[in-house]
């Protein structure tokens, strides 16, 4: 039996969105879903809803055939292993071959966009495992190459709002955000899909807003100033490291502003829609949803 399908990382803020929309909008069983974790016991809500809660840890192989078995379709969101490099990678090829020998006939990938010689330090380890899936034996995978979330502002908007001042090593470009939650739909719709065969997609937002555009709008609804103040990667990566950021992870925050720079997440795409059957959420829309918790900043 191969019916099941398998969300792994199912602990984590996406993973858990993912199981939300495939019970609630999708409709799927809970019997029909496996939910892996390093963490099983986070998942106890969802173990008493009737989803099979199984321990799957990326870097421990003899996890893999228990927590793949009669597994069908399964989602791979990519890790959170950045304290070195390769190490996530890895983590992403051991699985795709454990997914590939447990049998498993379709595999849905969460990327990032324009992987391929992109100044974002995190680029290398989606371009390594799309290349993994392509060599493998597996009979479908589709590749979801998401643009950055909204919720991301959560990480950046705090300083800028306490000084008043937004830095920046972007060049004035733009990005085509979207929000995390719907990604998680489209990954939910693929993964309960029927879509076989292999195919890349890239799922952007309905803008491609500039950080002047989006600091305007934050400001206008906090009713607090931000200035965007544009300085170079250098100087905003040793802004970072002296506001206590180790230098290693600076340099990969300040390589989403390189790779914003050099245009590589301002295309707007219709994939979200050809795969949902919708459009996704406006900036406008979601800023008003999350208007009182930035205000709270």
């Amino acid at each position: 039996m191969t019916d099941l399908i398998l969300v792994t990382g199912a602990s984590g803020q996406f993973g858990q969105l993912v199981l939300g929309h495939l019970t609630q909008e999708l409709g799927v069983a809970p019997s029909r879903i496996v939910a892996g974790s390093r963490n099983p016991a986070k998942l106890a809500d969802w173990a008493a809803k009737g989803v099979h809660v199984r321990a799957l840890d990326f870097e421990d192989a003899s996890t893999f055939a228990p927590a793949f078995a009669g597994v069908g379709r399964a989602l791979l969101i990519s890790t959170d292993a950045l304290d070195r490099p390769g190490r996530r990678l890895a983590q992403h090829q051991a699985a795709i071959a454990g997914l590939e020998a447990a049998g498993v006939t379709h595999v849905v990938y969460i990327s990032a966009p324009k992987p391929e010689d992109s100044p974002l330090l995190l680029a290398p380890d989606h371009e390594g495992t799309e290349q993994a899936l392509a060599a493998s034996a597996l009979p479908g995978w589709t590749v979801l190459r998401n643009h950055w979330y909204f919720e991301n502002l959560f990480m950046f908007l705090p300083p800028a709002i306490a000084a008043g001042a937004w830095y920046t090593a972007d060049e004035g470009q733009g990005s085509a955000d979207i929000a995390r939650d719907d990604l998680a739909f489209a990954a939910a719709k693929v993964l309960a899909g029927s879509e076989s065969g292999k195919a890349t997609y890239t799922l952007s937002g309905t803008q491609a807003l500039t950080k002047t555009e989006i600091a305007s709008a934050v400001s206008a609804a906090i009713g607090k100033p931000i200035a965007v103040v544009q300085v170079p990667l250098e100087g905003l990566v040793q802004g970072m490291v002296h506001a206590g950021l180790p230098e290693p992870l600076a340099r990969v925050f300040a390589s989403f502003d390189s790779n914003t720079a050099a245009g590589r997440v301002a295309e707007i795409t219709g994939d979200f829609a050809r795969l949902t059957g919708r459009q996704p959420r406006p900036f406008a829309e979601w800023l008003a949803a999350n208007t009182p918790a930035l205000a709270a900043l």
